[in-house]
């Protein structure tokens, strides 16, 4: 007798957050759909990529975000997996031809966590300090408020940048909350730093869940996880990136919230040292959050002048 086939090949990256999402996504499908709860039902197949293997150099410097999804684009469009789950902060803005996006799981704490072992905050940081992160995001709007500060390139798992910590490495470091919270590990948070004093990254907190274009069978299955808020909020979120063709490279933050029917939008870009910033709001129907996103980074265009992100490069 052959052994039955699983149902579903779920591709992940093998970090522990990855893998924690990834079986959260799994319970999820279990709970949402009897067939998929008997044992075999899922299989979760774990693929290495670009970005997982080089671990010595910033993203910027080795091809930016797609390092993080392109193995698990193949792996897909080749038939090897049906679903791939991501964290959506790490998916390029254009996704291959025949794989779509579908599905955003319910948004975790979009917010960044301060890590020191010695510092209750980031005011707390005495002149010189050494944070470790390996966001332009970060490090730029870490800059722009304590200029005196030193940032260094600061890769690894959350479980690898703890433990630098712990030798002395750096001073502190900025890790999401999401991430933390997923891993059971919210206790080493010394504290959340305001969305006011630290913008989130795009689409940050939230997982998404890619499938084949064609794959119906797959699409219905998911239709049952998508979080319609969160999928909105994302959504006005990476229009924002698009237009502004942002990257590992490219200091960019953006956060959009809900209220009803109302969406509010905020974005910034900022210059790698900090010394520039420009930041644009918009507030509408959830309807048009495509629309304001779009429209906010018109105007980032507009304050920054020509130029501007022709000075951005790899550090």
């Amino acid at each position: 007798m052959t052994a039955k086939l699983p149902i579903l090949r779920i591709g992940t990256r093998g970090s522990p957050l990855a893998l924690a999402q990834t079986h959260e996504t799994r319970d999820r499908l279990a709970a949402a759909w009897p067939s998929l709860a008997a044992d075999g039902a899922i299989d979760i197949e774990v693929i290495k990529t670009t970005g997982d293997l080089v671990q010595d150099r910033p993203l910027a410097e080795i091809g930016g975000k797609g390092l993080f999804t392109k193995e698990l684009d193949e792996a897909m469009l080749s038939g090897r997996i049906h679903l791939a789950v991501h964290s959506m902060k790490d998916v390029p803005t254009q996704l291959p031809d025949g794989i779509v996006l579908p599905c955003i799981l319910a948004r975790e704490d979009v917010r960044d966590a301060f890590i020191s072992r010695k510092y209750r905050s980031l005011a707390d940081l005495p002149q010189g300090a050494v944070v470790g992160t390996s966001s332009l995001r970060r490090g730029s709007q870490i800059l722009h408020r304590r200029p005196d500060l030193k940032v260094v390139n600061f890769r690894g798992n959350v479980q690898t940048r703890l433990r630098k910590l712990d030798e002395g490495v750096v001073d502190a470091t900025l890790l999401a909350m999401a991430g933390l919270r997923r891993l059971g590990l919210v206790q080493h948070a010394t504290s959340a730093l305001a969305e006011d004093d630290m913008l989130p990254a795009v689409a940050q907190g939230a997982i998404g869940i890619t499938c084949r274009a064609g794959d119906q069978e797959s699409l219905d299955y998911l239709a049952a996880l998508n979080c319609p808020d969160s999928f909105v909020r994302v959504a006005a979120e990476r229009a924002f990136l698009t237009r502004l063709d942002g990257s590992c490279r490219t200091p960019i933050a953006a956060l959009a919230t809900l209220d009803g029917d109302r969406l509010s939008f905020r974005g910034l870009i900022v210059s790698p040292d900090g010394t520039k910033i420009h930041a644009a709001s918009r507030t509408g129907s959830r309807a048009d959050a495509e629309a304001m996103g779009k429209d906010a980074a018109e105007e980032l265009i507009g304050q920054a002048g020509p130029g501007f992100f022709d000075l951005i490069k790899p550090h």
